[in-house]
C-alpha cells in the first residue's frame, strides 16, 4: 500500500468551479433519498459545492479549494462479498469485498450500469456542503467507525456503525475498508478536466479514499487521500459504485 506524498513544486492557486444551477447549501437542508438500482440501494447526492481538502492535514490534501458537484447517486453501502459474487480475504456475505484491483472494481460498477465515483464526488458525499471532517461532524468519534483501534485487524459487516452515516445516507465512508475512486492521483487543486479523470489511462496510480488507520493525524478523516497502482491488491481496499443522475 503506497501512501500519497506531495510533489516538491508549489501547488497551483486554488480554483473555483462554477456552481450547478440548483444546489444544496447546508447538510441539514437535505433529507436522504434512497432508490434501488439493479438490486442495490443507492443514495441520491444533490448538486452542491464544498471545500475539498484540508489545510491542517497531509501535504497532498492542500490547498483547500472550492469544488462544485452535479447530482449523482452513490451506493449506500460498500460493495459486499455477496454482491460481488465471491469472497474476499474476510468471508461473510455482508462484509465489504476487498483485495480487488482498480480494474475489477471499475468493471463491476460498469456491469451494474454505473461507475466508480470521482475523488471529488466521493469526498462531497462524505462531507457535504458543510465540509465536515468526518461524515458525522468535525471531531473523531471512535464508536462511529470500524478502524485499527476497534476492529481486531478485520473488516465488519457494512453499515454496522449507524452513527457514522453521512448526510446523504451513505455508511462506512470513514473506516471499514478504503475505497477505490475513478481518479488518477495528482496534486490539488482538483480539476476534472486536467487528465486525472482519463478512463483510458491504464498505468497511472489511482486514488483510494476513506480511512482505516489512526497512525497519522486525521487518518480516518474524509479529506485524506491515498493511491496505488491500478493492478494492486490490498486486504483493506474495497469500493462502492456511483451512477449518473439520469441513468436508469
Amino acid at each position: 500500500m503506497a501512501a500519497a506524498c506531495s510533489p516538491a513544486a508549489t501547488p497551483a492557486p486554488p480554483t473555483v468551479t462554477p456552481a450547478p444551477a440548483q444546489t444544496v447549501t447546508a447538510n441539514a437542508d437535505w433529507t436522504p433519498v434512497v432508490q434501488v438500482f439493479d438490486g442495490v440501494q443507492m443514495a441520491q447526492v444533490p448538486a452542491g459545492c464544498f471545500t475539498m481538502g484540508h489545510n491542517a492535514g497531509r501535504r497532498d490534501e492542500r490547498p483547500e479549494h472550492r469544488v462544485c458537484v452535479e447530482t449523482f447517486w452513490i451506493d449506500v453501502y460498500e460493495v459486499t462479498n455477496a454482491q460481488f459474487g465471491s469472497q474476499g480475504n474476510f468471508p461473510g456475505d455482508n462484509r465489504p469485498r476487498e483485495n480487488l484491483t482498480w480494474f475489477e472494481a471499475r468493471d463491476h460498477c460498469a456491469a451494474r450500469g454505473g461507475r466508480l465515483p470521482t475523488e471529488a464526488e466521493w469526498e462531497y458525499a462524505a462531507r457535504g456542503p458543510d465540509s465536515l471532517l468526518y461524515p458525522w461532524g468535525s471531531e473523531l468519534v471512535a464508536d462511529n467507525l470500524v478502524f485499527d483501534q476497534n476492529a481486531n485487524n478485520q473488516t465488519a459487516d457494512v453499515g454496522s456503525k449507524p452513527g457514522g452515516v453521512s448526510w446523504v445516507g451513505a455508511y462506512d465512508m470513514s473506516g471499514n475498508v478504503f475505497e477505490w475512486v475513478s481518479t488518477i492521483y495528482r496534486p490539488y487543486p482538483y480539476n476534472p478536466t486536467d487528465g486525472r479523470e482519463n478512463p483510458d489511462d491504464t498505468t497511472s496510480p489511482r486514488v483510494y479514499r476513506s480511512g482505516w488507520g489512526s497512525y497519522i493525524d486525521f487518518g480516518v478523516s474524509a479529506p485524506i487521500r491515498f493511491y496505488d497502482e491500478p493492478d494492486s491488491r490490498n486486504w483493506f481496499l474495497g469500493f462502492r459504485c456511483a451512477r449518473d443522475a439520469g441513468a436508469q
